[in-house]
């Protein structure tokens, strides 16, 4: 029996939430990971662990030495500027390059049915390095616009192969950071208004296994272009609070709709669907997000005491 040789998998970030799940799944799928960032803290037991600033075009030469992939997966590239480092770093140096971007780069997008790929086209976006990308606040307000000028980066060179996965909402994990969920748990316990907007939309979710699954999976693939991930049917505010409120039932879910001003997390005033069929088509089943919503909140808030 002849075997497979092991693939070589360079992931960039990969310390924690999805990334450190997908560094699991590859480690256990025979394959030889690599994980390059800033070194605060440790990669998965088994995954061979590289320390630079990937801002910084040198020190990530330096890091890389000499080491070719076969796949490179980057969790934490955020503006175009980092993605044309690692376009000129990482060239001829691997077959395949997987970014993962997000459901914001449809943030000027405004469709009643959930928008598919082709809305945003980034061979067609503008690209601009000369934004002050290097700031936190300018990037905070930026996000959808960097990951999106960064997909155009990369889409702008044929003989450089990538993919974009446009990863939805994710939620679920007792190592979730973000404190969305905790934000409505927290005023539900407490009775306090939770802010919407007074025409509130549903939005894309997917659980942050499932992503992690989906990432692993793009890793066999040979798919270019930008892809849509996430699990079947769109979510509410309103459902994602009801979840919630069934970890308090002494709690008390109080509606305040705000026509000007900060709303909640996961509030919007457009809808934030995306249409799945491509990644469907391209052999990926997804789960659906009313299944796995109970669990994740489960997961995210604990007993909720």
């Amino acid at each position: 029996m002849v075997m497979e040789k092991a693939r070589e998998v360079l992931v960039i970030g990969g310390n924690r939430y999805v990334g450190k799940r997908l560094v699991t799944r590859l480690l256990a799928a025979g394959d030889r990971v690599t994980v390059l960032n800033r070194g605060s803290s440790s990669p998965p037991a088994g995954a061979v662990h590289l320390v630079a600033d990937r801002n910084d075009e040198e020190a990530l030469r330096r890091a890389l030495g000499a080491r070719a992939f076969d796949v490179v997966v980057d969790q934490v590239c955020y503006t175009p500027r980092q993605a044309a480092i690692a376009r000129r770093v990482l060239a001829g140096r691997t077959r395949r390059y997987v970014l993962t971007s997000t459901v914001e780069v449809y943030e000027y997008e405004d469709s009643i049915a959930p928008v598919r790929e082709a809305a945003v086209d980034p061979t067609t976006v503008p690209v601009d390095l000369g934004l002050p990308w290097e700031k936190p606040e300018f990037l905070d307000t930026h996000y959808g616009e960097g990951k999106r000028q960064a997909e155009a980066v990369l889409a702008a060179d044929p003989a450089f192969p990538s993919a974009a996965v446009r990863v939805a909402h994710v939620l679920g994990g007792a190592d979730d950071f973000t404190g969305r969920l905790q934000h409505y748990a927290d005023r539900i316990r407490a009775g306090e208004p939770i802010a919407v907007p007074v025409d509130n939309q549903p939005a894309t979710y997917i659980h942050v296994e499932e992503i992690a699954d989906f990432l692993a999976w793009a890793v066999d693939q040979d798919f270019t272009g930008p892809v849509n991930a996430a699990s079947h049917g769109l979510l509410t505010t309103e459902e994602l609070c009801a979840a919630v409120a069934d970890r308090f039932p002494d709690g008390e879910t109080v509606w305040r709709a705000v026509e000007v001003g900060e709303v909640s997390p996961f509030s919007f005033t457009r809808s934030y669907g995306m249409d799945n069929s491509r990644a469907t088509r391209l052999g990926f089943s997804f789960g659906d997000t009313r299944r796995w919503l109970p669990r994740a909140v489960a997961e995210t808030l604990g007993r909720g005491d």
